[in-house]
């Protein structure tokens, strides 16, 4: 017996996981998400599957983003009618999402000539697939097949996902992305010692963050000299986990007299909703300090003159304040949502700030501005950037180099793993990273290709 492996996505790329686990009587896949970059949804999303979704029987989600649920209706819409499986904030979370994704992907689906990626009728399909599952609790989810979720501090909810092949015990583990541990909020990753191979991420496989300390200690610096050049700063920020830390350090910062105290709006309908769905599940999914916070002060992420502003209007508002502001909002990687109105508005103005808190996708309005390009196209509209560009890094939510080696290690103590398969992440990445398992470690390392299966049982893997 064995286990079959094939990545369909997410093999040599950052964004749109999607891996497929088979044994002689079951598929099971992990994660169905959005490829992005040049387009809020690369244009090659929108073409079938590469496998049949009526012959699935189960999907499990590692976690929320987008990259990882966004292509769900779609699966849907094409014959899935398996469980979805996902721990409890994930499912408050996707469904932010996914209801979030259908207007933006209407508009974006209008834009290429294309017929949208899925519909509001396929959304409201996907929700009642959904069965929630705890860490650490085994269930069979397919005939033959077992799932077990461990806790990867990456986003609220975040799991890997330990697959058993419940007929001679062969077992496969594949992270989804793994956090960028210590987090203020959340709990650390957790190895995984039980499984004959792992499918791992390797996002800042070649990169180092900062340290915590220095890193909040730059935000807060970079923000003072922001504040202190006068114009207005922008900050695009991811929805989930991001923006949550954003507004958890801002609150820090002001309550502690470092920085002027001056408007900050947080311009994200999503990015509102999922901070109270943080709130929600803080209690159950945070680490123990950041839960005893949670019970002193009532909220991790409010502060005095913080304005959430949910509709259009309460949006359009904001240019009415003609005080100096910092505008959080989505999209992260400035390929979509409010931020783009924000950077149309104010990037022209040498006085203006924008500073970059996350991972930017090779090809997205992000990266070019990133790597300090003059003028970046936003809505369809070139855009002059005459604004102060700042990049923070080691705010991802995303283990380094050396994070990623560590999992790595921890998980190779107990002696079970044979075989690291290295993912998710650009092919330079994923290469150092598995060249640095196998150097380090001495331990098999595979950087696979999208549609490459392999085999994977108790004593060996094998190509298929």
């Amino acid at each position: 017996m064995a286990l079959r492996l094939t990545p369909y996505g997410g093999a040599g790329t950052v964004t749109g996981s999607n891996f497929m686990v088979e044994t002689g009587g079951a598929r099971v896949l992990v994660d169905c998400g959005m490829e992005q970059g040049t387009d809020f949804c690369e244009k090659q999303m929108y073409g079938r599957f590469p496998y049949d979704p009526s012959t699935v029987d189960a999907l499990v989600l590692t976690h929320a983003h987008l990259d990882h649920v966004g292509r769900i209706p779609k699966l849907v819409h094409e014959g899935f009618r398996g469980k979805l499986y996902m721990t409890a904030a994930t499912k408050d979370l996707a469904e932010l999402i996914l209801q979030d994704s259908v207007g933006i992907l209407f508009e974006d689906a209008k834009r290429l000539g294309m017929q949208p990626l899925f519909t509001q009728e396929d959304v409201d399909a996907t929700f009642p697939l959904i069965e929630t599952l705890d860490y650490h609790t085994e269930k069979e989810i397919a005939p033959g097949i077992s799932c077990y979720l461990r806790n990867t501090g990456h986003i609220l909810g975040s799991a890997s996902v330990r697959l058993t092949d419940t007929a001679d015990g062969t077992t496969l583990a594949l992270t989804g992305d793994l956090g960028n541990s210590p987090s203020p909020l959340l709990p650390d990753w957790e190895a995984i010692p039980d499984a004959d191979a792992i499918l791992m991420e390797s996002v800042y496989g070649d990169r180092l963050h900062p340290g915590r300390d220095d890193r909040v200690l730059r935000l807060r610096d970079t923000l003072k000299a922001a504040i202190a050049r006068g114009g207005n700063i922008l900050m695009p920020a991811f929805s989930i986990e991001r923006t949550q830390l954003m507004l958890y350090e801002l609150s820090n910062f002001f309550a502690a007299g470092e920085l002027p105290k001056i408007p900050v709006y947080l311009d994200s309908p999503l990015a509102i909703n999922v901070t109270r769905v943080y709130e929600k599940w803080g209690p159950t999914y945070f680490k123990p300090e950041a839960e005893d916070e949670m019970k002193r002060e009532g909220s991790l992420f409010e502060f005095p003159f913080l304005t959430k502003t949910l509709s259009r209007e309460e949006s359009r508002g904001i240019e009415r304040d003609h005080r100096q502001k910092l505008i959080i909002a989505g999209a992260g990687m400035s390929h979509g949502g409010r931020i783009g109105i924000w950077e149309r508005k104010y990037l022209p103005d040498p006085k203006s700030s924008l500073i970059i808190v996350g991972y930017q996708a090779p090809g997205s309005p992000g990266r070019r501005m990133e790597s300090g390009a003059p003028r970046v196209t936003l809505g369809g509209e070139e855009v002059a950037i005459r604004a102060h560009v700042d990049i923070l890094e080691g705010w991802s939510g995303h283990a380094d180099r050396d994070g990623l080696l560590s999992f790595a290690e921890k998980s190779l103590e107990s002696g079970r793993t044979k075989t690291i398969f290295v993912a998710l992440g650009e092919p330079s990445a994923e290469r150092f990273l598995a060249q640095r398992i196998h150097d380090f470690l001495g331990a098999t390392a595979i950087v696979p290709d999208v549609e490459q299966s392999w085999l994977i049982s108790k004593d060996s893997v094998t190509r298929s």
